[in-house]
């Protein structure tokens, strides 16, 4: 399922992930280390993914809000993810 809505949308770059993200996400995570999630259960475990707390659906204003987004490790990423209904 997952394969298939990927399949279908736009790529990471049309969806904003291009190299002004990445420059983002990397000082993002370098002040925001470690996973939230993870922090919050008592395990440390290093931020990987930047997430968007609430989904910002194309909204560039969503999209560049630093108080939208949040560490986390990509288990945690996908797991939230998953919950949201955005991979089918």
């Amino acid at each position: 399922v997952k394969a298939e809505v990927d399949r279908q949308r736009p790529s990471a770059a049309r969806r904003g992930y291009g190299p002004r993200w990445r420059r983002a996400r990397v000082a993002y995570l370098a002040r925001h280390p470690l996973c939230v999630s993870c922090a919050a259960a008592g395990r440390l475990e290093p931020a990987t993914v930047v997430d968007h707390v609430l989904p910002h659906r194309g909204d560039p204003v969503l999209f560049w809000d630093e108080g939208n987004w949040q560490g986390l490790c990509k288990p945690c990423h996908d797991a939230k993810t998953a919950r949201e209904g955005r991979w089918g």
